[in-house]
């Protein structure tokens, strides 16, 4: 019988935002637009990085892998999302659905360890300043990064795993814009205690530990800033965390939110709102926070700029000239 029914499910509907009428177009434009808007930002901060010197210090490093991984978590979900809007749902087979589940675990669990890393970093540079540059070296940077992305992929293995040893009903239907782990968890009709089980022993690890690292970064923060006598000195070190923590806020707010609240106290339409905050509201904040905060990004920007207006002007000196000949 459970065989039966396994072999039965071999798509997942998913149902979107129903009922949408007269603002599927307006919605539709405007998710199209935020995503548009996602890319464009992180592939900037990217490659802004990756190409230029003044940029090449941890704390840039850090947010490159973190455009990275916004880059990677809306480009899983958006483009599903846009299609359950504009066809009020969309149809992904278990295997696609799943694959979107494995994606988006990577990217949420390795958002969670570059976060506590970033925390890391500036506790550093504020509370260890003449050792900066010797305690986070590119060597020790690069294997922060090595050990969140292998984390990210080693974990989200495990748990996707676990659903793919589970059986499923006759019920396909998923009231969500994406392959969610709890709403595809409802679609199982085995025990589902183990999984559930393992997921909380998971959390300790991949959310607790992190958020823990991150809280205690910034009370040792908190308390170097207080002892800095001029308030000069004191907006100086706060600017220079102020960006991470509205990220941090951000983040786990609406992960605690989500997935720590219990699922049943909350309405499914609530929820998608949520989800709508990771998958397109912080990806595109991100980037706008850290380049209204940084300087380093501000200049680099103004330089690219000039540089351009200057190649612009020279074209156009040696065209005017021919177009004269002629």
């Amino acid at each position: 019988m459970h065989e039966k029914n396994q072999t039965l499910v071999t798509e997942i509907v998913l149902l979107g935002f129903q009922n949408l009428h007269n603002f599927k177009i307006p919605l539709f434009s405007l998710f199209l637009l935020i995503y548009l808007l996602i890319i464009w930002e992180n592939v900037l901060i990217i490659v802004l990085v990756l190409c230029n010197r003044n940029l090449h210090s941890p704390m840039y490093f850090f947010l490159q892998q973190l455009s990275l991984c916004d880059l990677m978590e809306s480009t899983n979900i958006v483009p599903i999302l846009l299609q359950t809007v504009i066809n009020d749902g969309a149809v992904l087979s278990i295997v696609g659905c799943i694959t979107q589940l494995y994606f988006w675990g990577v990217s949420e669990i390795s958002e969670c360890f570059l976060l506590a890393v970033m925390s890391y970093d500036r506790y550093v540079a504020i509370c260890i300043p003449l050792r900066y540059t010797s305690i986070m070296s590119h060597r020790v940077c690069v294997t922060f990064i090595l050990i969140s992305w292998a984390t990210g992929f080693g974990i989200a293995v495990l748990s996707v795993n676990l659903i793919t040893m589970l059986q499923f009903c006759d019920r396909n239907t998923i009231n969500h814009f994406f392959c969610d782990f709890f709403p595809l968890l409802g679609l199982v009709c085995s025990d589902t205690s183990f999984v559930e089980i393992e997921v909380i022993i998971q959390s300790f690890p991949v959310v607790i530990c992190p958020f823990i690292l991150i809280i205690v970064s910034y009370m040792c923060i908190a308390h170097a800033i207080l002892k800095i006598v001029s308030n000069t000195g004191r907006q100086k070190a706060f600017s220079t965390c102020s960006s991470h923590l509205a990220v941090v806020s951000l983040f786990y707010g609406n992960f605690i939110a989500i997935y720590v609240v219990p699922p049943r106290n909350q309405s499914q339409t609530i929820n998608k709102v949520l989800s709508l905050m990771f998958t397109l509201v912080i990806p595109i904040t991100n980037p706008i926070i850290y380049s209204l905060k940084s300087t380093d990004i501000k200049e680099t920007l103004k330089k690219i700029k000039e540089k351009m207006s200057m190649s612009s002007l020279e074209m156009g000196t040696m065209i005017a000239p021919t177009g004269m000949i002629l």
